[in-house]
């Protein structure tokens, strides 16, 4: 890898996004979303908040953190453009990030807004919880290929590049749509939280329970489909492919599913503590930035190496 100051600031940007939503997580889990009351972006009506309680100071936190990593991609994003030429693929990932976190930021506007936290068990929270979680993966990933392409790494190519990268686009869909249910799932357990794991199950089956109760069950189910598949996946690239970095990230990724679904475990047995949902939710983002690295080595194509500008230097 060549780490220049531009790669760094973006390896250093991805990792305060996954801060940013593991806050956002902390929020959502301690019913501090209407902290700010449903102003934004303004914290109940006022720029900064006067003898605040402490729903208002974990949510407003959340605000700054998130206010933070919106100046961050902007600077990316300009720095791109300063220091890789026309064509270059850095450029196309922190243009993508701007997109994403403009439109995370409108996300988490109109859950405020419309009054989608805290104690709202709509239907409509849950899409837009859902569409939240797709768009933070997507920003996730957009600001991973910056920082890895920025690194030194070969951009890719959409076609012809065999099966193995179309099992790879599988793999990213499953993992968009295991952590779509995660979200969710999370969600119904913060709103009706179990007394013990039997109660829990209970729960679950009774069809007269409410839809985020009764969503939760396929959650573990499908990521254990999707774990199996992802660690058969690494197993068959690690048994044919000859790049080191390819094996690296294959043996990287299919330890983090491992530990992910041992965690998972954990979560549902001590019944879904903040601190476990936190350690779920970091354990997700790293695999999806794994699997979506892994992708990403396995598609590059070689081709001419662009020559940043000094300020990338």
């Amino acid at each position: 890898m060549q780490l220049t100051r531009f790669a760094k600031f973006a390896w250093a940007l991805l990792a305060w996004n996954v801060i940013v939503v593991l806050w956002g997580a902390f929020v959502r889990a301690t019913g501090s979303g209407a902290g700010c009351g449903n102003h934004w972006p303004l914290c109940n009506g006022v720029a900064m908040p006067r003898a605040p309680q402490l729903e208002t100071l974990i949510e407003f936190s959340h605000r700054l953190t998130s206010g933070a990593a919106l100046i961050g991609v902007l600077i990316l994003l300009i720095w791109a453009f300063r220091a890789f030429p026309k064509g270059h693929p850095v450029r196309w990932g922190a243009v993508a990030s701007a997109f994403f976190i403009l439109s995370e930021s409108l996300v988490g506007a109109g859950l405020v807004l419309f009054g989608w936290v805290a104690d709202d068990t709509s239907a409509e929270r849950a899409l837009v919880v859902a569409i939240h979680l797709f768009n933070t993966f997507l920003l996730l990933a957009s600001l991973a290929v910056t920082a890895w392409w920025a690194s030194g790494q070969r951009p890719i190519a959409l076609q012809g590049r065999g099966w193995l990268v179309w099992a790879l686009r599988a793999g990213l869909l499953g993992v968009l749509l295991i952590g779509i249910t995660g979200a969710i799932t999370a969600l119904g357990d913060t709103l009706f939280p179990a007394a013990s794991l039997a109660e829990g199950l209970r729960q679950d089956m009774d069809p007269s329970q409410h839809f985020l109760i009764q969503l939760r069950i396929y959650h573990p189910l499908l990521s254990i489909l999707m774990g199996v598949y992802l660690l058969v996946l690494t197993r068959v690239l690690g048994s044919q492919e000859t790049n080191a970095t390819v094996n690296r990230l294959s043996r990287a990724l299919a330890i983090l599913v491992v530990v992910q679904l041992a965690a998972g475990f954990v979560n549902v047995v001590l019944l879904v503590p903040i601190w476990m949902q936190i350690t779920h939710l970091l354990l997700a983002d790293l695999v999806w930035i794994s699997l979506v690295l892994l992708s990403a080595s396995v598609a590059a194509v070689p081709m001419p190496r662009f020559q940043p500008a000094a300020q990338a230097v």
